[in-house]
């Protein structure tokens, strides 16, 4: 029986395909986004003025269905870098996301890094990144082979784009190989949906050094941000906790404002 990434990876494959009848790669490498110089996500999580949160925009996803379908990534995405993200992350998977390209095109606006978040297959997406105006792709290991995982990272390199690999398990630990920059512990089982927070903390100590660690899924209460900074993270992907919200960007800035609030005590 398949599980929701087993039909996620299928739908993309024909998705890919689609979209390299539509749009040339000559094309992707000629259009003006392409020619900006990147912005740099280790630069931004070592900056200690911002909050280490990749804040993101979503609007639905296969475990939650909707979570808000009437934010405006232009404003959202504002409220955002305005206070203190370190990164923009951008769903741009449309049929299990409700996101797209031009999500990221809009909220490149923002003069900060941007990682495009999508299920990455095939180096033309890579392009499609590039070209929209993402400095980071997240490659997820659950659904690439350890040397798919390199060859990919390479090409994104060779882009002068940064690269998270996005793990879970122990199983997946082949995957790291020196052409990625972050490692991400998903606490979310992709195949079947569900959370774990303590997932990150078991994982983090198998995880090499000289990656920057970034912990994904499920963070919630600011407790918890201060838990993971306390264990070496780095990062924190944190998207559902804002988009549930009416308006996203005020929650973002209520939220920052408590963990500075509780980091300042200490």
């Amino acid at each position: 029986m398949k599980n929701i990434l087993d039909k996620i990876i299928e739908r993309k494959i024909i998705e890919v395909a689609e979209a390299k009848q539509k749009v040339s790669e000559a094309e992707l490498l000629n259009s003006a986004t392409f020619q900006r110089k990147p912005f740099s996500l280790k630069a931004s999580l070592s900056d200690k003025n911002k909050t280490g949160i990749i804040a993101e925009f979503k609007r639905r996803s296969p475990s939650k269905g909707i979570i808000n379908a009437s934010a405006n990534v232009n404003d959202v995405t504002k409220a955002y870098t305005e206070n203190g993200a370190s990164c923009l992350s951008v769903l741009t998977d449309k049929d299990f996301f409700g996101g797209s390209l031009d999500d990221l095109k809009i909220a490149r606006q923002n003069n900060i890094p941007i990682l495009r978040k999508d299920f990455m297959i095939d180096e033309y997406q890579i392009l499609e990144a590039r070209a929209f105006g993402a400095d980071v792709i997240l490659l997820i290991a659950a659904c690439l082979s350890p040397s798919r995982v390199k060859e990919l990272a390479a090409n994104a390199k060779q882009l002068d784009l940064e690269v998270l690999l996005e793990i879970h398990g122990d199983d997946e630990l082949a995957s790291v190989c020196d052409e990625v920059d972050f490692v991400g512990v998903n606490n979310r089982n992709l195949k079947t949906f569900e959370v774990d927070i303590e997932n990150s903390i078991r994982m983090l100590n198998k995880l090499p050094k000289d990656k920057l660690a970034i912990a994904e899924s499920g963070i919630d209460n600011v407790e918890v941000v201060k838990q993971l900074r306390s264990a070496g993270f780095k990062g924190f992907l944190i998207g559902e906790n804002f988009m549930k919200h009416e308006n996203p960007g005020e929650a973002f800035k209520q939220y920052v404002q408590q963990l500075k609030a509780i980091e300042h005590e200490n």
